[in-house]
């Protein structure tokens, strides 16, 4: 997969439609590339106002179409609480790690009873035994275990290697600050995202030529994103039937109902789409997730894709 336009390009471009729309040793982040400034990309306005109203609470979203290179978004240099959309981050992390000899796909690592905390469908069958860290990787991304990740996150040297991670890939504005469960509360900008810079880190992951993860690390990712249960009713539900998305939700239980991706049309390059949907306890988890899929219908029709 290519893209005619550098990180830097789309993230000071994208970065401005938040005003427009009001045990191993840890890896060593790559440093950020520091390619020539080439013209950004075009930008729209994309008001979602009436949809937040109809709904409550706030929603930041930011859609990058790469076959053309349009983006639009609203709300997409504000801070949102990422929740489990942040695993997709941890196992590329992790994979960069394998690919640099620092982990092994195939290391067993065990599992204990103290490991255990809420949504545990791969690690509490495994409790007594061991898991592999590609079977952690898939079931954190798959099925957003919540043990899985705050095991991953421990085998890479806890938080401040998720942060350099970020980092490596030229975000300086992410933060990851605790483990699971504690990083889905609200705690003023920890553990927070904006859409823009979420797009850009997707683009950096796996559209780059330059990107870090190797092509082998890049399908594997993809395809467990692909084959993901979750969030059938999130950017799944919003694209025409035929188009497949890769993709990964975060839910706070509060209200926060997120979603992030790459949504594949039959033909050409994929719309890379960041939502957060930071919604009320008042409304229902179908109605916060309708709100994604809605906007997704809205951003798809606004870049030119009818179904």
């Amino acid at each position: 997969m290519t893209l005619s336009m550098d990180r830097r390009s789309v993230l000071t471009s994208l970065g401005a439609l938040g005003v427009m729309g009001c045990s191993p040793a840890p890896a060593t982040p790559p440093a950020p590339q520091d390619q020539p400034a080439r013209p950004g990309v075009a930008m729209q306005a994309f008001d979602l106002s009436a949809l937040e109203r109809r709904n409550g609470g706030r929603l930041g979203f930011v859609a990058l179409d790469t076959g053309t290179g349009r983006s639009l978004g609203w709300r997409g240099d504000e801070r949102f609480v990422y929740c489990s959309t942040f695993k997709m981050y941890l196992a590329a992390a992790t994979l960069m790690r394998v690919q640099a000899g620092q982990e092994r796909l195939d290391r067993a690592i065990p599992v204990t009873a103290a490991d255990m905390i809420s949504h545990a469908p791969i690690t509490e069958p495994a409790v007594g035994k061991s898991l592999t860290v590609e079977q952690l990787m898939k079931g954190t991304v798959e099925v957003s275990d919540n043990p899985a990740a705050n095991i991953l996150l421990k085998a890479m040297g806890g938080i401040e290697p998720m942060q350099a991670f970020y980092r490596g890939l030229g975000d300086t504005s992410t933060r990851a600050d605790r483990f699971e469960p504690e990083m889905n509360r609200l705690d003023g900008d920890k553990d927070t995202i904006t859409p823009a810079q979420s797009v850009a880190n997707m683009q950096r992951l796996f559209m780059d030529p330059a990107s870090p993860p190797t092509a082998e690390s890049q399908t594997r990712l993809l395809r467990w994103m692909t084959d993901t249960p979750t969030g059938m009713d999130r950017l799944k539900g919003g694209v025409p039937s035929g188009w497949r998305v890769a993709h990964k939700t975060g839910t706070g239980g509060y209200g926060p109902t997120n979603d992030i991706g790459l949504i594949y049309p039959p033909n050409g390059k994929p719309i890379v789409v960041a939502a957060y949907n930071h919604a009320t306890r008042e409304t229902s988890d179908a109605r916060n997730a309708a709100v994604i899929a809605e906007a997704t219908r809205m951003a798809l029709s606004a870049l030119g894709h009818t179904a």
